[in-house]
């Protein structure tokens, strides 16, 4: 796949890097707080369902990412990345990540295929390790 691909929704899984893709915001939730475990800052997150014809996945939305999405329109989003978070796949923007409108029509959401609902096994180096004498 090359960098400049746009992959599809069902596509995804978790650990990929410099993903391109379109999507459609079918859902979004209110802002809410939440505060760093490492800095102690305080953030503003969302979440949304986005999705294409092929599926539904969870974006997870930081401070001024938030107010650039909005339900019922169309992105592209382009070198995000996918993680994992209680065992539910996530599409992350990240810092060199982008997310801008676009023209290009996704006129049906498959909302049946979510991906962010099935459930993923944690990669192994963030398992904790167990040590036997």
């Amino acid at each position: 796949m090359s960098e400049s691909e746009n992959i599809k929704v069902s596509m995804l899984r978790p650990g990929m890097r410099r993903i391109n893709l379109v999507a459609k915001v079918v859902e979004k939730t209110e802002p809410r707080e939440v505060i760093s475990r490492t800095t102690g800052e305080t953030h503003m997150l969302s979440e949304a369902t986005v999705g294409d014809e092929t599926g539904t996945v969870t974006l997870t939305l930081w401070d001024d990412a938030i107010n650039i999405v909005d339900e019922g329109e169309t992105y592209l989003i382009t070198n995000s990345y996918t993680s994992t978070f209680k065992g539910e796949l996530r599409l992350n923007i990240g810092r060199y990540g982008k997310i801008e409108k676009t023209d290009q029509e996704v006129t049906e959401v498959n909302i049946e295929n979510n991906l962010s609902r099935r459930r993923f096994e944690q990669p192994t180096r963030y398992r904790k390790k167990i040590r036997y004498r």
